[in-house]
């Protein structure tokens, strides 16, 4: 039966530059819209794992990433014909500012013809809000402006002198006040998860409730939506019992990943390495995904069961994929802060949380089980007493030799968070066992 093309009104949140505020006002503007009684559906461009939490929170709908280099076009546009087939209104968050990085939020606007709302932090600032709106809106005719929001305004009477400064043709799309009450909380690896805000629901409200005045929650222009061509995925895992790790410690997951999984046939079972002593009965593969590790060294270390029950997995040739906070977790120690703790001891190795940035871009992988594409993001500095895999590439295609692929037995451990839709065969072969991976 042939995939028909749907129409729904669809907005593309940017900004000048990162640090805006792009996250609180897109969480504002889905959590506005839901209280509307529309269904929204909620996009992140880039490779984030954080600002989707709070995201869903606001939308409550599942958020996926979309980003051109891992996902590619057809995987881009086939997400957002399945979330537009569901919603009322499609809200898709950009990352940076709107032409920053290649490809560019602006190049999704344009690929996928959505118009642009952008957010202008507006302190200590007047008519020139006008001014950067029109600069935003004229820099590529290939891209639409179709008009801005001022965020961290002081009252009414500034927001309705950057309301008046708007060139003609720009809508308005409301303020945001700014305040503490008002702001998302943050720390090194960027915005606090959800579920560590225990008053998360009642900061979407206020924030919805910001944008009850004219202009505000302005539904978009209608967007025509089509659908992937790409073939579904092979069942490759059919009768894999897949173990995933998920809990403040290990939350850095792709939806897209999992969806990828069980459309590949695995039977996934979550359980957590803070509170779980064993892993799930019968599990086949083991996938440990980045997250805080570093927040939680004691009961990580002190879970004298879980560590046994892993070591177990591998000793037995069961394939195991750690990735980033998984990787941390599987070394002899992991320092942060003057605290040092025993890990799992799985790889020879330790790691220490430095305040500076050591890893970041769009990467792959040329494993033997073919190339996987993703991303890195970390803060700490390992020392490994082991020969890499392989190194990982960085999106020009230069290699990047800071960035390795462990392997020993069937552990594959990396820094690296895969993408697998971008390779689905390679990615079923990293949990399966050897004799299934010809």
């Amino acid at each position: 039966m042939p995939k028909e093309n749907c129409s729904r009104p669809a907005m593309l949140v940017s900004a000048p530059s990162s640090g805006q505020g792009k996250t609180t006002v897109t969480a504002a503007l889905a959590r506005r819209h839901r209280l509307d009684g529309r269904r929204v559906r909620v996009f992140k461009c880039g490779p984030d794992f954080l600002d989707p939490t709070i995201l869903e929170a606001a939308s409550g709908a599942k958020v996926y990433q979309l980003d051109l280099w891992m996902a590619g076009e057809d995987g881009c546009r086939d997400l957002l014909w399945r979330a537009a087939r569901e919603a009322d209104i499609v809200v898709v968050e950009g990352v940076m500012g709107l032409f920053d990085g290649n490809p560019s939020a602006a190049d999704l606007a344009r690929l996928f013809r959505l118009p642009v709302m952008a957010v202008v932090d507006s302190r200590a600032m007047a008519q020139t809000f006008g001014a950067v709106a029109l600069g935003l809106a004229s820099y590529r005719p290939d891209v639409r402006v179709c008009g801005v929001l001022a965020n961290r305004v002081a009252g009414e009477s500034h927001a309705g002198l950057l309301r008046e400064s708007l060139p003609a043709g720009l809508d308005w799309y409301g303020s945001l006040r700014r305040g503490p009450d008002l702001e998302l909380p943050s720390r090194h690896l960027g915005l606090v998860q959800a579920a560590e805000l225990s008053d998360l629901e009642d900061r979407l409200d206020r924030l919805a409730g910001e944008l009850a005045g004219e202009g505000a929650a302005r539904v978009p222009p209608q967007v025509e939506f089509v659908p992937g061509s790409g073939p579904a995925p092979p069942r490759l895992l059919k009768n894999v019992r897949l173990a995933v790790a998920k809990d403040a410690a290990f939350s850095f997951v792709y939806q897209a990943n999992l969806d990828l999984l069980a459309e590949m046939g695995a039977g996934i079972s979550f359980f957590s390495p803070l509170d779980d002593d064993r892993l799930p009965q019968g599990s086949d593969a083991l996938y440990l995904p980045g997250g805080y590790p570093e927040l939680h060294l004691e009961r990580l270390s002190a879970n004298h069961g879980l560590i046994a029950d892993i070591r177990a997995f591998h000793e037995a040739g069961r394939p195991i994929l750690a990735e980033c906070g998984g990787l941390l977790y599987l070394l002899r120690s992991l320092a942060r802060g003057g605290q040092s703790a025993g890990m799992v001891g799985l790889l020879p190795g330790s790691a220490v949380l430095s305040p500076g940035l050591r890893g970041l871009g769009l990467m792959s992988a040329r494993l033997p089980e073919g190339e996987i594409r993703g991303h890195s993001f970390h803060h700490s500095e390992l020392d490994m007493d082991l020969e890499p895999l392989v190194g990982a590439v960085r999106q020009d295609g230069r290699p990047d030799r800071r960035e390795n692929v462990y392997r020993i037995g069937g552990l594959t451990a990396s820094y690296l968070h895969f993408y697998w839709p971008s390779n689905p065969a390679a990615a079923a072969k990293l949990f399966l066992p050897f004799s299934r991976r010809l």
